[in-house]
C-alpha cells in the first residue's frame, strides 16, 4: 500500500503543500512580529513625544526658538533627524532639512500626522520627514493601516516566495515520477519499430515499477517468441526440404528411367510421403491448440488402462531396444475425463521421446491418485537431458541434441510441444525433471472430476 503510485502522489502534494505553507507562516510570522512591535512602539512612543514638544510651546506660548530646543535635547537627538512639524497655519517650523523651513504645506495634504493640542486646539503636527524629502503628497496611513499594509505585504511576498518554491519542488517531484514513464515511452517506440528485447531500469515497487518489470518480461517474450518463429520457420523450411528433396530425385529418375520401380523405392517414397502428413498434421494440431480450438471427445477413462495402451502400442519397440517397458498403477484409481485418443497421442509422444534416447534400460508408466488430481508419469533411465536445454524442451521444433542424424530423430521436432498443448487444453499440465546420465521424468497432473 505505502508503495502505490497513489500514496506517493499524495505524499507529493502534501509535502509541496506543508513546505509552502510553513514558508508563508515563518515569512509572515517574523514579519508580523516586527511589524506589531513597531506599532506598539509607535502607539505608545507617538502620545509621549506630543507631550514634550507641547512641553516647549506650552513654555514659549509659540513655536519660536523651537529648533534650538530640540537640538540641544540629547534625548531627542534620534528624534530632531526624523520629524517635521508643521504649525496650525501648514507652515513648516522645523525640518532637520532645512530647505523646507518656512514651506507652506496646505496643499500636500499629508493627513493628520501626530497632532500638537492645547486646550482642545491643535497648534501643531509632527510628520515623517522621509515624505518631505519623496516629495509625497499622499497623507500618511495611520499606524494601524500601516501595520497591517506591511502584513498584508509580507504575507504577499511569503505567498509568492511559497508558490516559486512549490512551483520548483513540484517540477522536480513530476521530473523523478515520470522519469520511468519517458524510459517507458522511449522504450515502447522502439518497439514498435520492431527492435525487440530492449528493457528499463525499474526503481520502485508502485504500479509503475510494477508496469516496468511486466514491459521487461513482455519485451524479453516478445524477442524470445521472434526468435522462436525466425528458427522455427527456419526448422519448417529444413524438414520440408529433404524429403521434398527426396521425392523429387526419384520421382525424376522414375520419370526419366535412370531408376528402375522396385519394392524397397516405393517404401521409401510411401515412408518420405508420411513424414511430411506428420508435419503438417502436427502444425494444424498447434494451430487449432493456439487458437483454443482444438477438439476434444472427452469421456471419463481409467488412467491405467490409458498408461497399459500406450505400453501396447511400443512393447514390441522397446524389445528391439532391449528395454524393459512397464506400468505401475493400482487397480483402483479414479478416472481421468479426457480424450481418449488425444491423450493417447500425448504419452505415445512421451514413450517415443524416452526409447529414442534410453538403450537397454527401464521405461516406467506410473499412476497416482491425488485429492483434486491425478498424475500420470512416464521415467526412464536413459541418457537425461542437461540443465540448460530442460526448460526448452516444449519448445516447438526444439532438440535437445541437434547433432544426431535425421535418420536418429526421424521426427519433426513438435511432439512435446503438442504434448503440452493438448494436456493444457484439458485443464492439466506437464513438467519435466531430468538428471543428465541418470534418465528423465515428465509428469502430466489432469483434474480429478470424480471429487
Amino acid at each position: 500500500m505505502w508503495r502505490s503510485l497513489a500514496v506517493k502522489l499524495t505524499l507529493a502534494f502534501l509535502a509541496v503543500g506543508v513546505s509552502g505553507a510553513l514558508l508563508v507562516a515563518a515569512i509572515s510570522g517574523l514579519r508580523t512580529r516586527q511589524e506589531f512591535a513597531r506599532f506598539v512602539t509607535e502607539r505608545r512612543g507617538n502620545p509621549l513625544l506630543a507631550d514634550l514638544i507641547l512641553g516647549h510651546y506650552s513654555n514659549n506660548n509659540s513655536w519660536n526658538g523651537f529648533g534650538e530646543w530640540i537640538e540641544s535635547e540629547p534625548l531627542l537627538d534620534v528624534v530632531r533627524r526624523r520629524i517635521v512639524l508643521v504649525d496650525s497655519n501648514h507652515t513648516v517650523v522645523f525640518s532637520p532639512l532645512t530647505e523646507y523651513w518656512g514651506l507652506n504645506t496646505a496643499e500636500y495634504g499629508l493627513g493628520p500626522g501626530i497632532p500638537i493640542e492645547k486646550d482642545g486646539k491643535r497648534v501643531g503636527t509632527i510628520y515623517d520627514v522621509n515624505r518631505f524629502a519623496a516629495g509625497e503628497r499622499f497623507p500618511r496611513p495611520s499606524p494601524e493601516s500601516f501595520f497591517l499594509r506591511n502584513v498584508n505585504q509580507a504575507t504577499a511576498l511569503a505567498a509568492l516566495i511559497a508558490g516559486l518554491l512549490a512551483l520548483v519542488l513540484g517540477f522536480l517531484l513530476s521530473r523523478a515520477l515520470t522519469r520511468p514513464l519517458r524510459e517507458l515511452t522511449s522504450a515502447t517506440e522502439e518497439m514498435s519499430a520492431g527492435q525487440l528485447g530492449g528493457q528499463v531500469n525499474v526503481y520502485s515497487r508502485d504500479e509503475i515499477g510494477k508496469l516496468a518489470s511486466s514491459f521487461n518480461q513482455m519485451s524479453s517474450e516478445l524477442a524470445q517468441a521472434s526468435r522462436m518463429r525466425k528458427q522455427m520457420t527456419a526448422d519448417i523450411a529444413h524438414d520440408l526440404r529433404t524429403p521434398l528433396t527426396v521425392l523429387r530425385g526419384y520421382t525424376e529418375g522414375l520419370r526419366d528411367g535412370s531408376i528402375q520401380g522396385r519394392e524397397d523405392l516405393y517404401e521409401l517414397l510411401h515412408q518420405e510421403v508420411a513424414h511430411l502428413q506428420r508435419l503438417v498434421e502436427d502444425l494444424r494440431t498447434l494451430s487449432l491448440a493456439d487458437a483454443g480450438e482444438l477438439p476434444l471427445q472427452r469421456r471419463a477413462v481409467d488412467p491405467k488402462a490409458l498408461l497399459e495402451r500406450a505400453v501396447l502400442a511400443h512393447v514390441v519397440l522397446a524389445k528391439q531396444k532391449n528395454v524393459d517397458l512397464r506400468v505401475n498403477a493400482p487397480e483402483t484409481l479414479p478416472s481421468v475425463v479426457v480424450d481418449l485418443e488425444r491423450m493417447t497421442q500425448v504419452l505415445n509422444n512421451l514413450v517415443t521421446n524416452a526409447l529414442r534416447f534410453t538403450s537397454e534400460g527401464n521405461i516406467t508408466l506410473s499412476a497416482t491418485a491425488h485429492s483434486s488430481f491425478v498424475t500420470l508419469q512416464v521415467a526412464d533411465t536413459g541418457i537425461g537431458i542437461a540443465g540448460d536445454e530442460l526448460h526448452h524442451i516444449f519448445d516447438r521444433f526444439y532438440r535437445a541434441d541437434r547433432s544426431r542424424s535425421r535418420d536418429e530423430l526421424a521426427q519433426s521436432g513438435l511432439g512435446l510441444a503438442i504434448a503440452k498443448a493438448i494436456v493444457e487444453a484439458h485443464d492439466g499440465t506437464i513438467q519435466a525433471e531430468s538428471t543428465p546420465g541418470e534418465g528423465s521424468r515428465f509428469s502430466i497432473r489432469l483434474p480429478n472430476y470424480a471429487n
